[in-house]
């Protein structure tokens, strides 16, 4: 017994060595930490009973059209005016699976309002009370933290 046990520790000691970060990867237990994809909270309009995917990784892109005059000094948007004079596109604050291949271990927060809404949306990912803004984004955490910048595979 004593040998296969010595066989065995070799076996998984000579291959850590040889290739640390694919042990280390598979023994951590952490689930990575989302990025900052904006400072700002987001308003959005919920219908009652829709199910929504909050992002909770920061990574997602999928759009969101709004036309609220107080998200224009957002980083995160993209201006339309040809198609949509007064309206600009979110890149968040929805899920649209990109954690599956850049933050494993973090899913989407589903949920569904009870009626109709205008709500606040954490847009920085690090808020207590998720998917709603609790004021997080003014701490100095996030104050000094670099924003994500979205890049194309």
């Amino acid at each position: 017994m004593n040998t296969l046990v010595t066989k065995i520790d070799y076996k998984w000691i000579s291959l850590t060595l040889r290739n640390p970060w694919i042990t280390a990867s598979k023994l951590s237990t952490l689930p990575p930490e989302p990025v900052i994809p904006s400072k700002k909270p987001l308003r959005v309009e919920l219908l009652g009973g829709k199910r929504y995917s909050w992002c909770t990784c920061g990574h997602s892109k999928k759009q969101v059209c709004s036309s609220f005059a107080s998200i224009f000094s957002d980083p995160c948007l993209k201006h339309t005016s040809h198609r949509f004079p007064h309206h600009f596109f979110i890149f968040q604050p929805f899920c649209d699976g990109a954690h599956k291949f850049k933050a494993q271990g973090l899913s989407p927060l589903r949920f569904s309002p009870e009626k109709d809404s205008t709500v606040w949306l954490c847009g920085c990912k690090h808020t207590n009370n998720p998917p709603y803004c609790d004021g997080t984004h003014k701490q100095d955490f996030i104050v000094s933290a670099p924003l994500h910048e979205h890049t194309d595979p």
